[in-house]
């Protein structure tokens, strides 16, 4: 299902499963994102609970259009309006002119949006390792993780997962160009 199909069903209201389909896609997202920004386990549960409620009240009648900007824009401004709050309640100050604040000069930190844009990253690695989990055998994935993911050295990995160094490079090679394939279809299917 495509991105804009997705924000259809979840704006159209009628479709019960539409909001479980978005949690799923984006859930890991904005959790991720809180806690890259400091909040603790249950700060991060009420500020994704914050999130979708917001966007429940702003997405009847919504229509996506990209020339307008990205959904990826107005979902980061949406979850860091909902972090600011947070933090203002636990320090009781919840004065929405500071909120406000706080939050306009989030959105023009670079160090927030370089944040958000390595959720963003992390977010499509996550969905497309998940989409090709099934296309490899479970030591080409492995042999994957530990060596383009967590950096261990191709003989260390070859070792561990007992294959050739030669199979660990292949291993690699193919996976990537999977992921590769599949990251630039979900950036596509976001418009």
């Amino acid at each position: 299902m495509t991105h804009a199909t997705l924000l259809a069903r979840v704006a159209e209201g009628t479709d019960p499963a539409a909001w479980g389909d978005f949690y799923a896609r984006y859930g890991e997202l904005i959790r991720a994102f809180c806690r890259r920004n400091g909040l603790q386990a249950a700060d991060v549960d009420d500020v994704t609970q914050d999130v979708l409620m917001s966007l429940t009240r702003a997405m009847p009648g919504f229509h996506y259009d990209p020339n307008k900007g990205s959904f990826r824009g107005y979902l980061r401004t949406i979850v860091t309006h909902a972090i600011y709050r947070r933090i203002c309640q636990k320090r009781g100050e919840a004065r929405l002119p500071e909120i406000e604040e706080t939050t306009r000069l989030a959105q023009s930190d670079a160090e927030g949006e370089q944040h958000w844009e390595a959720e963003w990253r992390q977010y499509h690695l996550r969905r497309a390792l998940a989409t090709v989990s099934g296309e490899f055998g479970e030591a080409d994935l492995r042999a994957f993780e530990l060596y383009a993911l967590s950096g261990r050295a191709p003989a260390e990995v070859a070792a561990e997962v007992g294959m050739s160094v030669d199979s660990v490079y292949q291993a690699k090679s193919r996976v990537l160009k999977r992921l590769s394939a599949v990251i630039e279809q979900q950036v596509q299917d976001e418009g």
